[in-house]
């Protein structure tokens, strides 16, 4: 049987909830993917074991494919390396990216992965939404509210929180 085998997209993962009364498997979950706190974020690509968790922790979380100004952003503003210093242009150098551009282009052509790169904290620290979330974090994005998979639309969700 042969299965398909779709491009690979990026994704970016922004946790919209606690867990206070979450099962253990979604606790466990977030805690694999570096989502310890609300509106933290992380890069990943869409291969099908992340699509799995994805699935298991849907209703704490919202995700979409970001675009290459969206990813640079985030980069730019948000990327800490190890011991929470600030990504530098030498550390770019070292790891043989010329900008932070290039970064961004090869993350988003799955190139490389953010997560894996040496010395970098692979989540994003974010702020709330500036002028909040537009719907219930509670119902899914289909439904009015924020949590699941939104497409495009994470790119304005996330440039208001960075």
């Amino acid at each position: 049987m042969a299965q398909k085998t779709e491009e690979c997209k990026p994704l970016v993962v922004v946790r919209i909830r606690g867990t206070v009364s979450a099962q253990r498997e979604a606790r466990e979950t977030l805690d694999l993917l570096h989502l310890g706190h609300t509106n933290h974020a992380i890069l990943i690509d869409s291969r099908p074991a992340y699509k799995g968790m994805l699935q298991r922790i849907n209703s704490y979380i919202t995700y979409g494919e970001p675009t290459k100004e969206t990813v640079t952003m985030m980069i730019q503003k948000r990327a800490l390396l190890a011991g929470d210093k600030k990504l530098t242009e030498d550390y770019l150098a070292k790891i043989g990216y010329k900008s932070v551009e290039d970064l961004a282009e090869a993350i988003v052509s799955c190139k490389v992965q953010y997560g894996k790169l040496p010395d970098i904290q692979a989540r994003f620290r974010l702020h709330p939404p500036s002028k909040g979330y537009k719907g219930k974090t509670k119902k899914g994005f289909k439904a009015g509210g924020e949590a699941g998979y939104r497409g495009e639309a994470i790119n304005a969700l996330v440039q208001r929180m960075v």
